[in-house]
């Protein structure tokens, strides 16, 4: 994706299929977009033990997306005659090895993951991403694309207490490895190899390289003509172009994080 398509991929109509706010931030403040959040209820069960980590991570976030896909679908195509643009979804995972590292289950297993990673001295991130195409045909099967991005972490060595005294401050539990690099975990970092916002949740610039903007494209093109604007005022081409559609939760009939 070029600069000059930021437009089209803040008028489309985007689903986010993750609760994540750190990835809803990087596509809604960093590009500008208007992405609506929907959580995934897939249930993240896939046996680790069938999937390289990098297959685990792609696979993972397919799933997420088609699920979201399908809960989404079905109230746009009633009131749109089409579905929806895109779904992405993501999922993010710590490797060490080859063993994955997700959210901890309990303090005791924060605790147990970051004394790994402090051990191993070096461990990757990965994070799997799915983008689904509605195209503009009702009850067509979704064009999928999906890609992994990975970058490597050096993490310094911890005592006890300081991994301890980490835990207790609460950012443990909802973030894969039992670590946050944008918060107070940032601080056991001494070193990244590739792309910071990868750590974080999501590949901003894997995904516009990734991006197949023909396709959203054509979704707008097929969408009911804007309100004309006035032609005294100044048009800038580069200013947020954020579709109508389907801006009211209760209307729309899905579901908002």
């Amino acid at each position: 994706m070029l600069i000059s398509d930021i437009g089209v991929l803040r008028a489309a109509h985007l689903i986010l299929a993750s609760a994540s706010p750190r990835r809803s931030a990087i596509l809604n403040e960093q590009l500008q977009c208007n992405v609506r959040a929907v959580p995934s209820t897939f249930a993240e069960d896939l046996d680790k033990g069938s999937f390289t980590p990098v297959e685990y991570a792609k696979e993972t976030a397919r799933q997420k997306a088609l699920d979201v896909f399908g809960i989404c679908a079905p109230p746009f195509l009633s009131k749109h005659n089409r579905p929806p643009s895109m779904v992405i979804g993501a999922d993010t995972v710590v490797v060490l090895g080859d063993k994955v590292l997700e959210k901890p289950t309990s303090r005791d297993d924060a605790r147990r993951m970051l004394r790994e990673l402090s051990d191993a001295g070096t461990h990757t991130v990965c994070t799997g991403v799915s983008l689904l195409y509605g195209g503009t045909t009702p009850g067509a099967t979704p064009h999928e694309h999906t890609f992994v991005e990975e970058t490597t972490v050096k993490f310094k060595s911890l005592g006890e207490a300081e991994i301890a005294a980490y835990v207790d401050a609460g950012e443990s539990m909802d973030k894969a490895g039992g670590y946050g690099i944008q918060g107070l975990g940032g601080l056991f970092v001494t070193g990244v190899e590739g792309d910071y916002q990868n750590v974080v949740g999501f590949p901003l610039a894997r995904f516009c390289q990734e991006l197949e903007t023909a396709r959203l494209v054509e979704w707008l093109d097929s969408a009911p003509p804007e309100p004309a604007v006035d032609a005294e005022e100044p048009s800038d081409p580069l200013a947020p172009i954020v579709s109508s559609e389907c801006d009211d939760d209760e209307e729309c009939g899905l579901p908002s994080d």
